[in-house]
């Protein structure tokens, strides 16, 4: 209970022992405490370190212990004047670095470009960081995949934590295929525990991440976003952003949530997939478009053709759409 002011735990015991009762030897206490003379004459000499024993002016070479109102109080008045200069140091720190923001935020806001360039992942993780760290209501994205990597969970688990317990909302949208890796599916837990949102789609179109709706990163290369981005605040293609994300959110299956099926018994992902092979996907492209491995795709289109009846791709497209599966 002591242990603020400097106390350890047997030295707090003793105290209390000899504040009991002053005049018990060093035997004596061993034998109430149950502490060992080495445990005692180790407590002592820190509890006079402390200012909390002090030779006795009746018997020499024994020790009396000081009252706690007078002993203890002291060592309180002292850890709270070392609390409160801590606490203007923190004050001063926080003034820099606000001080240091508003300086960074003031050039961005006087350069003439309508978007700014994040080239590399560096410059692209520290500008979500610096983002994160000042949301104000949401955090929006779309994550084809580039998010469940475990650099990119590390990246922003703290983040995201920091954020949920200011009360920022994020929402995030994967893909389907997500639900098969376990990393991710512990990495969803995870963030759905603390507050966050997330739902899935057969397929996400591009990574992005929206702002308070004030900014959208959106990547240089959708096929590779580790080369970097774009930071856009327009309104023309915040607008554009805000309602992809919108009519994503909107069709999306909620994390938690069993996928669902429609009235002709097809979840999305198998409608996507019929969609894909219509319009003369390969397996493998496919594959990549919904995150699975052209193995499944053949292993799904092959139960999808079943169910047609089709000895064809293109027989099983023809079938699918007079019945109205397209």
């Amino acid at each position: 209970m002591l242990e603020l002011l400097g106390l350890s735990g047997l030295a707090e015991r003793l105290y209390q022992a000899v504040l009991t009762d002053p005049a018990r030897s060093v035997a004596m206490l061993a034998r109430d405490t149950g502490m060992t003379d080495r445990q005692i004459r180790s407590a002592l000499d820190e509890l006079a370190d402390l200012a909390l024993v002090r030779p006795s002016a009746a018997a020499d070479g024994t020790l009396w212990p000081v009252s706690p109102a007078v002993g203890l109080s002291a060592l309180l008045a002292a850890a709270e004047d070392e609390a409160a200069a801590r606490q203007r140091q923190i004050e001063a720190t926080r003034a820099a670095i606000a001080a240091l923001a508003a300086e960074h935020a003031e050039q961005r806001q006087h350069r003439a470009e309508p978007a700014v360039r994040l080239d590399g992942i560096d410059a692209v993780r520290g500008r979500l960081e610096e983002l994160a760290a000042n949301a104000v209501t949401e955090c929006l994205s779309l994550n084809p995949g580039g998010a469940d990597r475990p650099d990119a969970r590390a990246a922003s688990a703290q983040l995201n934590e920091q954020a949920l317990r200011r009360g920022v909302g994020i929402k995030a949208i994967c893909r389907e295929s997500f639900r098969n890796d376990p990393d991710t599916l512990a990495h969803a837990r995870w963030l759905t525990d603390l507050g966050g949102e997330m739902r899935t789609v057969p397929i996400v179109p591009t990574p992005l991440v929206i702002v308070d709706r004030r900014v959208v990163i959106v990547p240089l290369d959708p096929a590779d976003p580790r080369q970097g981005a774009l930071e856009l605040d327009s309104p023309g293609m915040l607008s554009v952003a805000c309602a992809l994300f919108d009519q994503l959110w909107s069709t999306a299956t909620p994390f938690g949530s069993s996928v669902t099926v429609d009235g002709q018994g097809l979840t999305s992902a198998e409608r996507t997939l019929l969609e894909l092979a219509a319009a003369g996907h390969t397996d493998e492209a496919a594959g990549r478009k919904l995150g699975v491995s052209g193995r499944t795709v053949k292993r799904q289109m092959a139960d999808l053709m079943a169910r047609l009846d089709a000895d064809s791709r293109f027989q099983a497209g023809v079938r699918a759409a007079h019945r109205g599966w397209l």
